[in-house]
């Protein structure tokens, strides 16, 4: 197991002497002093991801903030903050394999924000992600993943769009998944994906078989 530091770049920023948007990016770093040949760019991909976030929001995002403080001020509508909100989750982190994933939060008006998730699972010796196609010896291996799924959606398909079935198919991507132990893994879809924004980001649990 490695030691991961929580590293925060956060900032409100302002218009008219008046708060507009506001961040809060997590990412994290490793820490160990032990020798790990690709601890160096774990650090270096996971700060660079997050420094690009940080421009973005100051740049781009705030133009848009600022745009949207104007018309709303102009036309007597309430004043809102933008807001970006994103945190990861360590799910593995035995030996010289690390698993996470990150969750973006983004407001910027309407009724409610909206959540992208990312991950990535490393090999420290190596230092490089691990493909999904890399931890099955079965190469119809994501045949077996979309018939776990559609088996796991059809015990509750109340929970998701009526052409479900469909869209894992359309939907899936081999990004999208992290380790839990050393035999599982979870593959997520996206929000509205394949489901309603009242089920969140769709996750099924399944064995590396």
């Amino acid at each position: 197991m490695v030691k991961i530091k929580n590293n925060i770049l956060q900032k409100e920023l302002t218009y008219d002497n008046t708060v507009i948007l506001k961040y809060h990016i997590e990412y994290p770093s490793i820490v160990t002093n032990s020798y790990l040949p690709g601890k160096e760019r774990f650090n270096i991909y996971n700060r660079k991801q997050a420094i690009q976030l940080r421009n973005k929001v100051e740049g781009e995002l705030y133009e848009e903030a600022i745009e949207v403080y104007k018309y709303n001020k102009e036309n007597g509508y309430p004043i809102m903050i933008f807001e970006v909100y994103k945190t990861f989750n360590i799910t593995y982190n035995i030996g010289q394999l690390i698993s996470l994933y990150s969750d973006e939060y983004n407001f910027t008006g309407g009724a409610h924000g909206s959540t992208i998730r990312t991950s990535g699972t490393w090999n420290l010796v190596y230092g490089k992600m691990i493909e999904l196609c890399e931890l099955y010896k079965n190469p119809y291996f994501v045949i077996d993943i979309l018939k776990t799924i559609n088996l796991q959606i059809s015990q509750n398909p109340e929970n998701y769009f009526s052409n479900s079935c469909e869209l894992v198919l359309e939907m899936f991507n081999p990004k999208s998944f992290y380790l839990i132990d050393k035999n599982k893994i979870a593959i997520y879809f996206q929000q509205y994906d394949i489901a309603p924004y009242s089920s969140g980001i769709p996750v099924f649990e399944m064995k590396l078989e």
